[in-house]
């Protein structure tokens, strides 16, 4: 509930700025909801947004709940989307519907890969996981630039993309939400994502692995003394973060636009953080701040259209204020708490 209350102020503050800019922010709060939610359209286009903002709050939060911060999201989803690609134009002939399994299976394991690169080098070579996260997205971008370029583009466009996968990749017939939300990439990965988090939910509150991977993170002292092996739970966190963010693939790749295509993310790792910490790292309440997360950026596609001095750049602002704002409500909880034992 306090979190909710941070999340109101920040974004009561952020339309209150749009003040500075000659604009009624009541004027720039309906066009943020009517954008996001004012047709099926709309709709369909603020749950694809969610739908990977799930994967990468749930990608971050595991990582969070380990002790690490992962700041490689954008670079494990574009290795694990790329990766699903190139299977579905590389091996056309597989069948349906083994063929968006065996591309799923794919990406999850490059994704995974790549975190655990970011866990080993951490565990057994002291390198700080946010440094190698950083670096492993730019060679990530680069490497998916070469594949997209060089090996398999797209012989009939111009754009920078892949080769169209095989249909027997795609999911599209059998999608109930992809009929639901027409002309939308909104599609059943949605399901998915929510699905994922509940398994997510389970893993830490109700598996031993989940337990010690939380031990590690709370007091590493403390779990190794108990016998916790820290490397282990911190590779295996990595791990497991690259394959959440990698779980992107099923929603661009095999669920709607069906190829990779350079700059399709508006930096999903990214908001991805911010989601975790809206959500507090608990993998339930990250289904919620992704879809308010998602809603705000399909609302703000449209200030461009609507205003004459606010742009759709203005979502990052409103992303900051609402971090910002459940921030200092934790902050304030941590002094009231250490107030209490003072006394």
């Amino acid at each position: 509930m306090r979190r909710l209350l941070g999340f109101v102020i920040g974004l009561v503050v952020a339309l209150l700025l749009t003040l500075f800019a000659g604009e009624n922010p009541w004027h720039i709060f309906l066009i943020l909801t009517k954008s996001a939610f004012g047709s099926m359209y709309d709709l369909g286009l603020t749950l694809s947004y969610t739908t990977p903002l799930i994967f990468c709050g749930l990608s971050v939060a595991i990582a969070f709940h380990a002790g690490l911060f992962n700041i490689g999201a954008e670079g494990q989803l574009t290795m694990a989307v790329v990766t699903a690609a190139a299977v579905g134009v590389l091996f056309p002939e597989v069948p349906f519907p083994l063929a968006p399994l065996v591309a799923f299976s794919a990406a999850l394991l490059v994704g995974a890969f790549w975190g655990w690169i970011a866990g080993w080098l951490r565990a057994y070579r002291g390198s700080h996981e946010v440094i190698i996260t950083i670096m492993l997205n730019f060679i990530a971008a680069g490497l998916a630039s070469w594949f997209t370029l060089k090996v398999i583009p797209n012989p009939h466009s111009q754009n920078p993309e892949t080769a169209l996968v095989s249909a027997n990749y795609m999911f599209k017939d059998y999608d109930l939400i992809a009929r639901l939300f027409p002309d939308t990439p909104a599609n059943a990965s949605l399901g998915f994502a929510i699905v994922f988090a509940l398994l997510m939910w389970i893993f830490l509150w109700k598996t031993t692995w989940g337990f010690e991977l939380r031990a590690v993170g709370s007091n590493p002292e403390a779990a190794h003394r108990a016998g916790i092996s820290e490397k282990k739970m911190q590779m295996l966190a990595m791990a497991l973060a690259g394959a959440l963010a990698g779980c992107v693939a099923l929603s661009e790749v095999l669920g709607s636009a069906g190829q990779y295509r350079m700059g399709f993310s508006p930096d999903y790792g990214f908001i991805g953080i911010a989601v975790a910490l809206l959500a507090n790292n608990n993998p339930l309440g990250i289904i919620a701040a992704a879809f308010l997360m998602g809603a705000l950026h399909k609302g703000a596609s449209d200030l461009d259209l609507e205003t004459s001095t606010i742009t759709r750049d203005f979502s990052r602002i409103i992303q900051a204020l609402i971090i910002l704002g459940v921030a200092a409500q934790g902050y304030w909880e941590w002094m009231k708490k250490k107030k209490r034992r003072k006394n």
